[in-house]
């Protein structure tokens, strides 16, 4: 087919470009909904526990999925700095999925376990404590803010009908799971848990 033509030619070059994404769409999209390593957990992979949760809807609350991807590309530079690089298998079970692109702040994909729970609370308390050079805000409210005990079922069980393995053992329990000493956990306290289960089922072996 002449060149020219096709480019003159609006009605049918619309057409063969509908076609060609459609065509890509088919061939690099669609087998994925398929794919056994896209779609099912890699192994170990249990769903959060309800602290870990209320700690995660934190981070996103607060905006750290803003400044903090969640996705190691499988490059050397990235796999050397931050660990096994990211699996569609690891984040079967967020809503949303939180990999994210940009990087204002290090990738969290695997910070789990890397810093004590003190050193986590020090640095989101004031992050200049720990690290002079950051630009990090700080997060002096999530030390004095507490858990809403009484939201985390609801949330356990709008999860389990997207496909969760949660039990009904879980959100009955729910709102005690998210109490330290009789009372709702502080925020702070959700949070790091959250962060310290992130990444802990892949190493990187070098």
């Amino acid at each position: 087919m002449n060149h020219e033509f096709v480019e003159k030619n609006l009605p049918l070059m619309v057409v063969l470009i509908v076609f060609a994404i459609s065509f890509g769409f088919l061939v690099e999209i669609v087998p994925l909904f398929f794919s056994k390593q896209t779609n099912e957990p890699i192994q170990g992979l249990k769903p959060l526990t309800a602290l870990q949760l209320e700690g995660r809807d934190i981070y996103i609350r607060e905006g750290c999925n803003t400044c903090h991807s969640q996705m190691i590309r499988p490059f050397r530079a990235e796999t050397e700095r931050y660990g096994h690089y990211s699996v569609a298998g690891e984040s079967v079970y967020d809503h949303p999925f939180l990999w994210g692109s940009k990087r204002t702040g290090p990738d969290l994909a695997r910070v789990g376990g890397r810093y004590s729970d003190e050193w986590h609370k020090a640095h989101l308390y004031n992050p200049r404590d720990v690290v002079p050079e950051s630009n990090m805000p700080a997060f002096p409210w999530l030390f004095e803010q507490r858990v809403n005990a009484e939201d985390t079922p609801k949330k356990i069980a709008t999860l389990q009908t997207l496909g969760v393995p949660y039990t009904d053992e879980d959100i009955a329990s729910a709102s005690d799971s998210v109490m330290i000493n009789g009372q709702p956990a502080y925020e702070i306290d959700a949070l790091v848990a959250y962060l310290q289960n992130l990444g802990l089922l892949l190493k990187y072996k070098r």
